[in-house]
């Protein structure tokens, strides 16, 4: 039996089941096995939807009554690339010079270590303060996120769950433990513009059109003109064009279409609904005063936005954000970052429900080969999350 007061014990269980999103891999399995003990009643929703792969998901609750606190995460990983990058078997859970190797050992599962650590060791001491809480585990972050946190919630406010503040475990640190906690996200808006023009040979253009000429301006147009100029919270709006393409590999051929990428990092002074109008005018204006040649008609444009765009949010709740960066000073003695920066994560669907704040451990080397955590920092959160639940509990009315 694992032992839950070990983040390196509970994290190396988890590291060793392959959870490559979507599968579960016995990783909900094993985690559920080490709640139950601890007095957590477990449930693990499976959800569907059309086009995307099953999803299994895990929520566990310790207490009946009193504030709410839940800790929010994933189990999946990202796929480990070519095995021969890795020093170590990804999925071994390998130790060596101090640090633990493995797909998962920073985004996230060693937040999900530290907290179960957190909560056994203020459970073995008999300091658990009175309360309400509980994890909301999804196997679907590193995928479409469909099947996932959207769903669980959706799941668990149905079933009368309602929570008073939430941790998203997700790796928040940049250089060392406790320099950081993301208290808001800023949004995401991508879209797609197409222009139809009409295929000819180079060396007749009169009797073709080229939708690269509009491309080119409604780029320069989406570009030209900052959004904003940023927040108390958060920097300037961002627009960037990430691809344009005509499909056509011939040098002596007039395209017949052209295809424009983008993508938008948006603070709170836009909503998906405002931004899109903005971006909208921008492109019907280049549109409409560029010709595919003189004396042609305007081009016909389509813009396509992409579904599922997340807003901006900050999250302003000083017992929240007081009780952790408490903590984070109390272990190590550090003054955190209070950030917006980088980009979505499952806070996004979670601050509808509840206010969060983000806060795990240092982020190096997530998503990279030989991704890995130094044991000294897992203790180090694991610490910080018990001293977070103790004062976030204390400072509820």
């Amino acid at each position: 039996m694992t032992d839950t007061t070990d983040p390196s014990a509970v994290l190396a269980a988890l590291i060793r089941c392959p959870s490559v999103t979507p599968e579960e891999a016995g990783s909900l399995a094993t985690l559920a096995a080490m709640l139950a003990p601890l007095g957590f009643a477990v449930e693990r929703p499976v959800f569907s939807d059309t086009g995307t792969p099953d999803v299994e998901n895990l929520f566990a609750r310790k207490g009946e009554t009193g504030p709410h606190l839940t800790f929010a995460g994933h189990t999946d990983v990202v796929p480990p690339g070519d095995s021969g990058d890795w020093l170590h078997d990804p999925f071994a859970a390998a130790i060596v010079d101090g640090e633990m190797f493995g797909r998962g050992a920073v985004d996230m599962k060693g937040g999900i270590a530290a907290f179960v650590a957190a909560v056994a060791r203020l459970e073995a001491r008999g300091d658990l303060p009175a309360g309400q809480i509980s994890l909301l585990i999804t196997g679907d972050e590193e995928g479409p996120a469909v099947n996932g946190t959207v769903k669980l919630l959706d799941w668990a406010t149905e079933r009368g769950e309602r929570f008073d503040a939430c941790v998203v475990g997700e790796p928040t640190n940049r250089a060392v433990l406790g320099d950081m906690i993301k208290v808001g996200r800023r949004g995401s808006l991508s879209g797609e513009v197409r222009v139809t023009g009409l295929q000819g040979h180079v060396a007749y253009p009169d009797v073709a059109d080229n939708p690269v000429r509009t491309v080119v301006a409604i780029a320069e147009a989406l570009m030209a003109d900052p959004l904003d100029e940023g927040t108390d919270r958060f920097p300037a709006s961002n627009l960037e064009v990430t691809s344009i393409d005509t499909g056509n590999p011939s040098v002596n051929v007039i395209a017949a279409r052209a295809r424009l990428y983008f993508n938008v990092r948006f603070n709170d002074l836009w909503t998906p609904e405002t931004l899109a109008h903005e971006l909208q005018r921008r492109i019907d204006l280049a549109a409409g005063t560029s010709l595919l040649r003189p004396g042609r008609a305007a081009a016909a444009v389509e813009v396509v936005w992409r579904e599922r765009p997340a807003e901006a949010f900050v999250t302003r709740d000083d017992a929240l954000t007081q009780s952790l960066m408490a903590a984070i000073a109390e272990v190590t003695g550090r003054t955190p970052e209070l950030s917006t920066s980088g980009g979505t994560s499952d806070a996004r669907f979670i601050k509808d429900c509840c206010p969060v704040v983000e806060f795990g451990l240092v982020g190096k080397t997530m998503h990279m080969a030989n991704e890995r955590v130094a044991l000294v920092d897992l203790e180090g959160l694991t610490q910080i999350y018990e001293a977070f639940i103790t004062r976030w509990f204390a400072a509820r009315p």
